[in-house]
């Protein structure tokens, strides 16, 4: 079985790819992920996974995600393996099946936002997402 479920904060904008022959997009990001404390209450620091998504996720990516904003991922690990100056490199990484917005906001309003502002956005009750609409009538159940 190989299946991650992750969530943290997007370490840097998306860098969105298109592929040169099948012209899918493919987006590049990692997570910060808090490791919590140690029995001592001192702070363990984070991991810093890359993720990779492809397709209409991946133009989603390009749109709606942003640095800072916090994020559930479902995926896989990968593992490969390249050649730079001799050397063998490993890598590995998540390849994001679902991406979940666990923040919602404008991506061009995030950009006037400072780092702080960034860490507290939280949406209102009242924030419908673009593509959504809001019902104006009783649930009747």
């Amino acid at each position: 079985m190989n299946n991650v479920n992750l969530i943290g904060r997007i370490t840097r904008d998306p860098e969105v790819r298109y592929g040169q022959q099948s012209g899918m997009a493919i987006a590049r990001f990692s997570i910060a992920i808090d490791r919590g404390k140690d029995k001592d209450g001192k702070e363990r620091g984070a991991d810093f996974p890359n993720i990779l998504c492809f397709g209409k996720a991946a133009e989603n990516c390009e749109k709606y995600c942003y640095k800072g904003q916090l994020v559930g991922i479902i995926g896989r690990l990968q593992t490969g393996s390249y050649e730079k100056d001799g050397h063998k490199v490993y890598t590995t990484e998540v390849l994001a099946d679902r991406i979940e917005y666990l923040e919602w906001g404008e991506k061009e309003d995030v950009d006037r936002m400072t780092p702080a502002d960034t860490l507290n956005t939280r949406p209102s009750a009242n924030d419908v997402p673009s593509g959504f609409s809001r019902l104006e009538e009783d649930i009747p159940f």
